[in-house]
């Protein structure tokens, strides 16, 4: 290790559909987050690891903060409150608007008791004139005492060598925590499962997305061949769900299954054979048990 190593944990936070994912992608470089226009889609807390020469940071992507309606919503908003502890570095993302809305002051109520340094992101500044942009950097820092605002694009890349020089200096002296070509600490199945939900996400309506999950039952490479076998289920709450999932002839689940085929094998590098079924499990957003076993354990919180 070269000496005045650098490394820590940085932690993403905002209210759903804020761009905490896109920005966590960007910065890594890889996608391991999911993403979609619809909020609340990342459910649990996601570490990736980026090590340069100089330093390694742990990023740790977060679900958006909201008031929670299902013991699901619960473990979402426990997980991303907790990750403000044992930190070395907040980014709390907003989007460009002047008027601070409720869900933004509650977020700054809960930051007032952290000590660790908190930066603020502007995120989609593609979308506003500078004008307002300076509106907005006035009304937050009114609020709250920054270390750092920072305006960016985290889909276009704006001002992402800035943000990252600029966590590198608060960054302490520390080690590398994992290994140089570790980028996630999330397991390969629980990846794929997600990639698997984000096209569902993406394809299905409004109401079904948030009472879905994906289990990945069987991943096994065959002997001899660069070809992974891969079993999910989609568990969905609702019968009518069901046959909105599967679709006419099942067009939806080829659609989902052919989306997520390409960034599964994008990912892990092999030939895919994905197969996907649908299942119907009630009420599972409020089943411990259930949410357990979907990988939503509140004791990994």
């Amino acid at each position: 290790m070269k000496n005045n190593f650098r490394s820590g944990f940085v932690s993403l936070i905002g209210r759903p559909n804020v761009g905490k994912s896109t920005l966590m992608n960007s910065l890594i470089g890889e996608k391991i987050s999911i993403i979609s226009n619809k909020p609340q889609t990342t459910r649990n807390k996601i570490q990736t690891i980026l090590t340069t020469d100089t330093y390694q940071i742990i990023f740790i992507d977060t679900p958006g903060i909201h008031k929670p309606k299902s013991k699901l919503g619960d473990y979402m908003v426990k997980s991303a409150e907790n990750s403000l502890n044992d930190i070395d570095l907040v980014l709390y993302l907003i989007e460009p608007y002047e008027k601070i809305k409720d869900s933004d002051k509650a977020i700054l109520d809960r930051l007032e008791n952290v000590k660790t340094p908190v930066f603020l992101i502007i995120n989609k500044i593609d979308t506003v004139e500078k004008e307002e942009l300076l509106k907005v950097i006035d009304a937050y820092r009114r609020e709250y005492d920054f270390k750092e605002i920072i305006p960016i694009s985290a889909l276009k890349g704006q001002n992402k060598s800035l943000l990252m020089d600029t966590i590198e200096k608060y960054l302490p002296d520390g080690p590398k925590y994992f290994p140089d070509d570790m980028i996630t600490d999330q397991p390969e199945r629980q990846i794929v499962a997600e990639i698997i939900r984000e096209k569902a996400l993406y394809l299905l309506q409004e109401e079904i997305p948030h009472g879905i999950a994906v289990e990945i039952t069987s991943m096994k490479e065959r002997d001899g061949k660069n070809i992974m076998d891969i079993e999910a289920t989609v568990y969905c709450e609702k019968s009518s769900h069901k046959g909105i999932i599967i679709g006419k002839q099942g067009s939806m689940l080829k659609r989902i299954g052919s989306d997520a085929r390409r960034d599964i094998q994008r990912f892990l590098g092999s030939h895919i054979n994905l197969q996907i079924w649908v299942k119907v499990k009630k009420d599972w957003r409020d089943s411990d048990f259930l949410l357990k076993n979907f990988g939503y354990d509140s004791r990994n919180i």
